[in-house]
């Protein structure tokens, strides 16, 4: 890789335009600028679109609803135009030194395929923001490396090689929006890859899906069919190769009759 990589940041968006003039606000001020911010529009009817066009991102469309259908999308929009594609959520706050940090792990280790971070969750009470931290986020790091070998990949602060985007591309269930498109990245991926989870790289992020019981047990439950949907590649016995056969991305024919906005993990506050 080049001393200098370029960057695109990929902001998966439906109906969150005052969490994103946030996010945007925060990527305008980064010590080591973005060279692209690609905000995917997913659906909204809200301002979020404008939101992004007022800070100088482009916005491009996917009509079906769901993180997974928006981030891949997003992620292949940034293939022709990037070396590293870093991922935030539109509630996501980076520090402004976060592009920075990026940047110099994958410049300082050419096997580093993958970086992923911890949170800092904000908005509400101190116990939720705590446990959401050390519980929910760090929990799932601990158990995805339990059961993967590999750190679990964190959706609201990562960053990848276009190459392994490439090489998975065809293999995540990118159109399925009921699973955790975070979880089931981590599952098509191999220690070969280069997945590496660094503490010191944090991500403040809204606690909005953990003060209630009905969010926080919804999106745990979810891990469920995220296993079941990769079976049986991301059996422990089909991991220990490094290449997993996957079906090709544009073999995909998605059924937007067969979901709904209103059973979506993002709706409606997008982004969580």
């Amino acid at each position: 890789m080049s001393f200098s990589p370029r960057v695109t940041v990929v902001i998966p968006c439906r109906d969150d335009a005052d969490f994103l003039d946030a996010c945007l606000a925060a990527l305008a001020v980064q010590t080591r600028p973005a060279d692209r911010v690609v905000v995917v529009d997913n659906a909204s009817t809200d301002a979020s679109a404008s939101v992004a066009r007022s800070y100088g991102a482009d916005v491009v469309d996917e009509p079906l609803i769901g993180i997974w259908p928006a981030a891949a999308r997003g992620y292949d929009e940034a293939r022709g135009s990037a070396d590293i594609i870093a991922r935030l959520d539109a509630d996501s706050r980076p520090h402004p030194d976060w592009i920075a940090q990026v940047v110099r792990a994958f410049v300082a280790d050419p096997g580093l395929g993958v970086l992923t971070g911890g949170a800092e969750f904000y908005g509400a009470s101190p116990l939720v923001n705590y446990l959401g931290d050390h519980w929910y986020v760090g929990g799932g790091h601990y158990w995805i490396k339990k059961v993967l070998g590999i750190p679990l990949v964190f959706g609201s602060n990562f960053a990848m090689r276009v190459s392994v985007w490439e090489r998975v591309r065809g293999q995540v269930d990118r159109t399925n929006p009921r699973i955790h498109d975070d979880l089931d990245l981590t599952i098509r991926l191999r220690p070969s890859d280069g997945v590496r989870y660094d503490p010191e790289l944090r991500m403040p992020v809204s606690a909005r899906p953990l003060v209630t019981q009905r969010g926080l047990w919804r999106r745990v439950w979810r891990v469920v069919p995220t296993f079941a949907a990769s079976w049986p590649e991301g059996a422990a016995w089909r991991r220990r190769t490094n290449a997993a056969p996957g079906r090709s991305a544009d073999a995909y024919t998605p059924d937007a009759a067969a979901w709904t906005s209103g059973d979506d993990d993002w709706t409606p506050e997008f982004g969580r």
